[in-house]
C-alpha cells in the first residue's frame, strides 16, 4: 500500500515538471524588453512654435502636424534649417494629432473630434476629411495599414481608404499592458512609439503585441535649452534609406538624431 502511494506521489510530481505544450494563454508576455542607451549622431533646429503631435521624414524633408485648438497645422520643414516651407492650418475648432505618408497621401489625425485630413503629399492640398471611430494620437503605417493610437494600451490596424478597424493589438512589456501610447513610427518592422508624459520610447513587435525593447531619452535636452513652455518628449521620424532616426518634443528647440546602442 505504501509503495502504491509513494508511485503515485513520484508520478504526480513528474508531470509537474513536464512543460505544457501548445499554445500559451492569450496576452501571455514570453518576451524580456531589452534596455537600449542611446548616442546623439547629429543636432538639428526645431521650430520652437511647434507643439509636436505627429513626426515624420518623406522624400528629403520632415512632415509635422501640430496641436492645440487656434494654432494646430500640417507642416512641410526643411530638415538642416527647422524652416517651415509649407504648411495648412486647421480651422481652430480642430486639434491636431499624429501625422503619416502613405501611397502619396498625408493623414493627419485629430484629437477629439474624429476627424482624419487627408492631403496631396506632393502639394500638402487638402483633397478631403474621413471619419474614425475614437480619440486620435499617434499616427504610421506599415505600407498596408495605418497603424494608430488612441492613447490607451491598444494599437489599432486601419484600412486607409475607410479608417475602419482591420484588428485591434493589446501591448504588453514583460507581461503587463503599456498605456498612454502617443506618437507611432514604424522602422523596421517594428512600431515605436513614445510615452505620454515619459522620457521613454517602447519598440512594439506588431503581431504580438509584445515590447521588445525601450529607450530611456531623459536628460536629451539640456536644461539650459529648457524654458516654462517647453514641453515633453514626442516625435519619432525615420529615413529608411539611411536607416536615420530622429526624435524631437513639444516646443522643443532641437531634433536630434540618435543611434542606440
Amino acid at each position: 500500500m505504501k509503495r502504491t502511494i509513494l508511485n503515485f506521489l513520484l508520478f504526480f510530481a513528474v508531470f509537474l515538471t513536464v512543460p505544457a505544450t501548445g499554445t500559451q494563454p492569450t496576452g501571455q508576455q514570453t518576451t524580456v524588453a531589452k534596455q537600449y542607451r542611446y548616442k546623439i549622431e547629429e543636432v538639428l533646429p526645431h521650430n520652437t512654435g511647434s507643439y509636436t503631435q505627429g513626426f515624420f521624414f518623406h522624400q528629403g524633408f520632415f512632415y509635422e502636424s501640430t496641436g492645440q485648438y487656434g494654432s494646430s497645422m500640417m507642416a512641410k520643414v526643411e530638415v538642416q534649417s527647422g524652416r517651415i516651407l509649407t504648411t495648412h492650418a486647421l480651422d481652430r475648432k480642430y486639434f491636431g494629432e499624429g501625422a503619416c505618408f502613405h501611397n502619396g497621401l498625408i493623414y493627419q489625425l485629430t484629437w477629439t473630434e474624429k476627424t482624419c485630413f487627408v492631403y496631396d503629399a506632393a502639394t500638402l492640398n487638402l483633397l478631403g476629411t474621413q471619419r474614425y471611430n475614437r480619440e486620435g494620437w499617434g499616427l504610421t503605417t506599415n505600407g498596408t495599414d495605418l497603424i494608430m493610437s488612441d492613447g490607451t494600451s491598444t494599437l489599432y490596424f486601419l484600412d486607409p481608404d475607410t479608417l475602419l478597424d482591420r484588428r485591434s493589438l493589446p501591448v504588453t512589456k514583460n507581461g503587463k499592458p503599456v498605456d498612454n501610447l502617443n506618437e507611432l513610427e514604424y522602422i523596421d518592422g517594428s512600431v515605436w512609439a513614445n510615452i505620454y508624459l515619459s522620457n521613454e520610447i517602447v519598440i512594439i513587435n506588431p503581431t504580438t503585441g509584445h515590447v521588445t525593447g525601450t529607450v530611456d531619452l531623459s536628460g536629451i535636452l539640456p536644461i539650459t535649452l529648457r524654458t516654462r513652455t517647453t514641453d515633453v518628449l514626442n516625435g519619432i521620424a525615420y529615413d529608411p534609406e539611411t536607416k536615420s532616426i530622429w526624435i524631437t518634443g513639444k516646443y522643443w528647440p532641437r531634433v536630434y538624431k540618435i543611434s542606440l546602442q
